[in-house]
């Protein structure tokens, strides 16, 4: 069958797989989003911290997916945990680096300024200082998303949610009729779901960065 029949007949299977494939990375993404940050709170008033977390979170970024989960499986077993843990420490490096230099960016005469006002130093960080570094953060989070979403595919390796698990059938089962098929329809998926993801993030960021900043 051509690759139009084999989508018809897959229709359902492929939405499940993709459907798990956006929410696994999702849920990655906001762990690492969380984690990212209260990373860079932590150490970008201090050089040497600052480039300790980065360096550290691009040392995992080094390590081979395979190998990753292949290392996570006799620890945590199959399926989902590998996923998640992969995919969050891979989604780390983009996020801090670029959390750490968009809070080491806020001009210090808006920190004083509020510090003047009477505001505590956990209020400033707050209302002044992650504000106005929230756009470095999201682009941190764009560039970590468009990683995962491919990444997430080898998760299949380790019998993983998504559309990871489509390409690993093709390339199983290479010289069989729909081997390409499934290897195509598996990452026409993936890219699709990078583009809404991306999409997505540009709608959020025009929606939650006031004009000032954006100009």
């Amino acid at each position: 069958m051509n690759f139009w029949e084999y989508l018809g007949n897959r229709h359902q299977q492929l939405l499940t797989d993709a459907f798990q494939h956006a929410s696994v990375v999702f849920q990655c993404m906001v762990l690492a989003t969380v984690i990212g940050v209260l990373i860079a709170v932590v150490t970008y008033r201090s050089d040497w911290a600052g480039n300790l977390a980065t360096t550290a979170t691009s040392t995992l970024l080094t390590i081979p997916s395979l190998a990753m989960i292949g290392l996570l499986i006799p620890v945590v077993g199959l399926g989902v945990p590998p996923t998640v843990i992969s995919l969050t420490l891979y989604g780390l490096l983009p996020i801090v680096r670029n959390a750490i230099v968009g809070l080491r960016g806020v001009d210090p005469t808006l920190v004083d300024a509020a510090r003047g006002i009477g505001m505590s130093g956990p209020m400033r960080l707050v209302r002044v200082e992650l504000p106005l570094a929230w756009p470095p953060v999201l682009t941190g989070i764009r560039v970590s998303t468009q990683m995962l979403m491919g990444i997430a595919a080898i998760a299949a390796y380790a019998s993983g949610p998504g559309l990871g698990n489509e390409i690993f059938r093709g390339l199983a089962s290479l010289g069989s009729k729909n081997a390409l098929n499934q290897v195509l329809a598996g990452t026409l998926g993936i890219i699709i779901l990078a583009l809404l993801f991306d999409a997505a993030y540009v709608l959020i960021g025009r929606l939650t960065t006031p004009r000032g900043i954006r100009a």
